[in-house]
């Protein structure tokens, strides 16, 4: 998957819409989401099927903005930050991607006790 439509812009990223999606070459499960519409603006996306296998959020009956896509058709990626130098992941508000319709939004999981800023285990700790 390329090119990603959000329905409704990413959070402090409006007016912004659409985004390319692509593997960050050596890094297994890392995503770099870039506008097409304003190329300096680049968020980070970890696969936590990859990285955070415990990780399993319920996004059910919150995807009806990508038409309530079939489970098997449902992608999440969580946002990475490293603004304080560590990286932190935030597991409350993933992107949830339509991959067979190329769209995608950020939902908030209500009801689930998650962080918006889990640390990222290092290697080591994820073996």
């Amino acid at each position: 998957m390329s090119e990603i439509h959000f329905p409704a812009s990413l959070p402090g990223l409006e007016p912004l819409k659409t985004f390319r999606l692509t593997a960050v070459e050596g890094s297994t499960g890392l995503y770099s989401l870039d506008s097409t519409e304003l190329p300096d603006v680049r968020l980070f996306l970890l696969d936590p099927a990859v990285h955070l296998p415990g990780y399993s959020p319920r996004t059910q009956g919150q995807l009806s903005l990508l038409g309530d896509p079939a489970a098997e058709d449902v992608r999440v990626l969580v946002i990475v930050n490293t603004s304080d130098g560590a990286p932190h992941v935030n597991l409350l508000a993933p992107v949830v991607l339509d991959v067979l319709r190329a769209q995608g939004t950020q939902v908030i999981l209500e009801g689930q006790d998650l962080p918006v800023r889990a640390a990222l285990p290092q290697p080591a700790e994820m073996r």
